[in-house]
């Protein structure tokens, strides 16, 4: 009798244990107005306030220190953190060269939101920039998930929507919540790789090859 009540006393005690071993593994990695990338499980997503990212993680409330999230119907602050490996290592950086191509420009594939694209870099342009047909492709509710706001083009002003995109990746260069501008019309014809990218990243020109790496 006394083994069965030892028994049932350690199974009793172990499943808090069991339940806390259970929970995702949940980091906030990233943060911009009203929006926070969360990274549950390693997998990793910019998920705006009030809405459910991976795991059905909700990103209650965000500021420039960290975000309230709501795991499994409880709702903690976390703080922001840097990702590690697995094995608790600094990541190492990711880097890219690329030669100057057709018109003097840099010519680049990447992705937008795991989309492939093939990117103009522009450091004139403050943004990623794309028209609307562009948008539309790569599955962007631009008019829904976007403020709009008037920009300045070649042929005059004309309407546009900035938005945040969960993902903008060129080589192993992987960037989250990337500002961008859908422009309404054609303009322009090409996707710019612009400065609201760049300037998550080092980069510099030299004799004609632009390298290109991703910061830590």
């Amino acid at each position: 009798m006394r083994l069965t009540v030892l028994l049932s006393a350690v199974m009793l005690f172990s499943l808090p244990i069991a339940a806390t071993l259970a929970a995702p593994r949940v980091q906030v990695v990233g943060l911009f107005p009203g929006a926070a990338v969360i990274n549950v499980e390693g997998q990793r997503k910019l998920v705006r306030v009030g809405q459910a990212g991976p795991g059905g993680v909700v990103v209650v409330s965000a500021d420039t220190t960290g975000a309230v999230l709501r795991v499994e119907g409880v709702e903690r602050r976390y703080a922001l953190t840097r990702e590690l490996s697995a094995g608790f290592a600094e990541p190492s950086r990711q880097q890219l060269s690329v030669a100057k191509g057709q018109g003097g420009h840099y010519w680049v594939a990447g992705s937008i939101n795991s989309q492939s694209v093939q990117f103009l870099v522009d450091t004139g342009a403050t943004s990623v920039a794309i028209n609307e047909n562009q948008a539309r492709r790569l599955g962007i509710d631009y008019r829904v998930n976007g403020r709009q706001i008037v920009v300045g083009t070649a042929s005059g002003n004309a309407k546009a929507w900035r938005v945040n995109l969960n993902s903008v990746k060129v080589g192993g260069i992987d960037v989250l919540g990337v500002e961008a501008v859908v422009v309404e019309g054609g303009f322009p014809a090409d996707v710019l790789l612009g400065m609201s990218f760049l300037n998550r990243i080092s980069w510099r020109e030299e004799q004609g090859v632009l390298k290109l790496e991703s910061k830590i």
